[in-house]
């Protein structure tokens, strides 16, 4: 029992290893890049935090805002450059069709925020954590309503 115990360990720890290393830092963690960019995005808002995480040999870096409250999450990377963004939205001002698709997603569960998702400047999708019976998901729509070929 104990061995399956200790291989059960080591295949989670190796898993938890492959993906990406988030830790949190401070403002002066930031590269000089880096803290430009944050100091234009977070104009008029309150920052909550920052983070630094390491993917496939990249670091990039995470500025948690808070923005007429509610919550804008922004993704840069070493050179300064916004690569992802995202930003809570109300459900009542969504467009119709993304709105109405969010809703029969989610069938029986309740939304509980909605996010838009935006890439290089594009918006690609809206993200709705939902919880059903306790059990907390995502689910994800395009800007149009429809769904996806792939989660963003």
């Amino acid at each position: 029992m104990h061995r399956h115990i200790s291989m059960l360990a080591l295949i989670l720890l190796v898993a938890g290893s492959a993906a990406a290393q988030e830790r949190k830092i401070t403002r002066a963690d930031l590269p000089a890049a880096v803290e430009r960019t944050v100091a234009a995005q977070s104009q008029g808002a309150t920052i909550r935090g920052f983070a630094e995480e390491k993917e496939k040999g990249q670091t990039f870096y995470e500025v948690e805002l808070t923005v007429a409250g509610h919550t804008k999450d922004v993704l840069i990377d070493a050179s300064g450059t916004v690569l992802e963004v995202e930003e809570q939205v109300e459900l009542s001002a969504l467009p119709a069709p993304v709105r109405t698709a969010l809703l029969a997603r989610a069938g029986a569960g309740k939304i509980e925020t909605v996010e838009s998702l935006t890439k290089r400047g594009t918006l690609v999708a809206y993200e709705a954590h939902v919880v059903t019976n306790g059990k907390r998901s995502e689910i994800q729509v395009g800007p149009d309503g429809k769904r996806l070929a792939e989660e963003q």
